[in-house]
């Protein structure tokens, strides 16, 4: 079951570079479980015992199937987390040439940890917006294979570098593509409009826009002597989308379970499918009562908000409260903040901790020292804004935001048997 899940896990985040591959790829797997799509431009006619997903964007997706008991009778379980991570994004005007060197031009998105960006074999992948035959559509692409890199200045030339050194973000980071002679000009939308040609088969009469990042195309793996752990790019939070995903799929029929994954988390979640958009409530909306059934609905339901949580890094312990230090391959954390950072309460951390012992689960605490600043989740943000009993939750990982992150490999599995229990269980 725990080399099942992780190759699962593995070969999900190769197939996720972007949102929007990992929002298609939930869909594809949603699908061959019988989930039905549902387009928000028609009318829908869902039913107890049906299954199906929605998406905004390409980037978000929610899930959900209703279960044989009413919603108004045993509430909503709902497993949320989001699809974007810190990336390097293509400008829209990117082409930069410069001493022989074709390079382009980039925007950090999100809290980026930037100095592992260096010296990694990257590739490009997104959604380009393009018109063929006087219509416009949209495709997804993925090059593959590594088509850049940005080196490191030697040593020689920064003496300081082992000193630490501020990362100029407009000067330092756009990645170098190719050699080029003379007056060669490349053209990055030509080159765009060739990739469609090749990967999809399309001739686009022109490329209009695109939404394109740069990732490491080093493989997930199980790493460690004993293989303790799981290094790879997008923990941060697709192994929560995941874990969710495999729970909503085993997860008993008799109650209605949602899986929410949205995109821009990273940016503040402020967008048409952000969670701190109108995306879940619309949905929501169009599948419940209404008006005080609705209400009453939502005042019976839970919300778990998965993402990932600091774990305690044996070179950096100094950097956590010293009773809550959350430790890889020790169990899920519940996380805490009595600034709302989290929206955890004591009663839906109980809760929580009740369902990790049912399930022989091991769980941990993780609250950040209080002199030290807290990072934030879709938890408070949906919370507030349907008033919905929420827990704050996650994997412990190091790295969190480098381009190659670190988790325990025991831990996956710990949380996927506990989301499944939730999705099934008896809410308080």
């Amino acid at each position: 079951m725990r080399e099942e899940l992780n190759q699962g896990l593995i070969d999900f985040l190769k197939a996720s570079p972007t949102p929007f591959h990992a929002t298609a790829s939930l869909a594809m797997r949603l699908e061959t479980a019988g989930y039905v799509h549902l387009n928000e431009r028609e009318t829908w006619h869902t039913e107890a015992g049906g299954r199906y997903y929605v998406t905004r964007n390409d980037s978000s997706i929610i899930a959900f199937k209703l279960g044989k008991r009413p919603p108004l009778e045993g509430g909503l379980r709902m497993v949320g987390a989001h699809t974007d991570s810190p990336c390097l994004r293509v400008k829209p005007q990117p082409e930069l040439q410069r001493h022989g060197f074709l390079q382009l031009g980039v925007e950090v998105y999100g809290g980026a940890l930037l100095a592992p960006w260096f010296d990694r074999d990257l590739s490009l992948a997104g959604r380009v917006t393009f018109r063929r035959d006087g219509k416009v559509e949209s495709q997804l692409i993925d090059f593959l294979v590594p088509i850049a890199i940005i080196p490191n200045l030697a040593i020689h030339l920064n003496r300081e570098a082992n000193q630490g050194w501020a990362i100029n973000a407009q000067n330092e980071l756009p990645p170098i593509l190719a050699q080029v002679a003379g007056d060669e000009r490349y053209d990055f939308r030509a080159l765009l409009a060739d990739q469609l040609g090749r990967e999809h088969g399309l001739n686009a009469d022109a490329v209009l826009d695109y939404e394109l990042s740069f990732y490491d195309t080093q493989d997930a793996a199980v790493i460690g002597l004993n293989a303790d752990f799981i290094a790879g790019a997008r923990l941060d939070n697709l192994l929560s989308c995941f874990a969710g995903l495999q729970a909503l799929l085993h997860s008993a029929d008799d109650e209605s379970c949602f899986l929410i994954c949205t995109d821009h988390e990273e940016v503040g979640s402020s967008s048409c499918c952000g969670a701190d958009g109108p995306m879940l409530e619309q949905v929501l909306r169009r599948v419940l009562p209404q008006d005080e059934d609705f209400v009453r609905v939502i005042q019976k339901s839970l919300l778990v908000s998965a993402d990932n949580a600091h774990g305690v890094h044996p070179n950096y312990a100094d950097r956590h409260d010293g009773n809550h230090g959350p430790k890889l391959n020790a169990g899920p954390v519940i996380k805490v903040n009595s600034n709302q950072r989290y929206a955890t309460s004591s009663e839906t951390a109980g809760f929580f901790r009740h369902l990790c012992l049912a399930e022989e689960v091991p769980v941990q605490s993780f609250v950040v020292r209080s002199d030290m600043g807290c990072g934030s989740t879709i938890g408070p943000i949906i919370s507030s804004q349907l008033g919905v009993r929420t827990v704050d939750i996650g994997l412990p990982t190091f790295a969190m935001h480098s381009i190659r992150e670190l988790a325990g490999s025991h831990d996956l599995e710990h949380l996927v048997k506990v989301l499944t229990a939730f999705y099934a269980t008896e809410l308080f």
